[in-house]
């Protein structure tokens, strides 16, 4: 099955990212350089998808990476993403929960 992103949800959790971190549809215009607001509720709204770029300029204004921002249908990787920028000990510790979990589901 082809990954497809879901705009209605992706429209709904950008709006909790603004609101959870009080980022207002005027700050977002402004930090994108829009012409008009019309379109980020477009976004939010689930009519329209950002751009690529105006993507990636709004996972450096959230803070979190493109694929904590976007919904659909595929396998989230966030967890990857995180246990990447963890401590080497938590990695192990990480790594050794996972096993533990595979040898007590045998």
């Amino acid at each position: 099955m082809i990954p497809l992103i879901d705009k209605k949800k992706t429209g709904v959790h950008l709006r909790r990212i603004m609101d959870s971190r009080g980022i207002t549809v005027k700050d977002v215009q402004q930090y994108l350089n829009l012409g008009s607001v019309q379109s980020i509720y477009h976004w939010l709204n689930g009519q329209s998808m950002p751009t690529i770029d105006n993507l990636y300029a709004l996972s450096e204004l959230f803070q979190i990476p493109i694929d904590a921002m976007v919904c659909g249908n595929r396998k989230p990787i966030q967890a990857e993403y995180i246990l990447k920028n963890q401590t080497t000990q938590l990695r192990r510790m990480h790594v050794y929960s996972k096993e533990w979990e595979k040898k007590s589901a045998a």
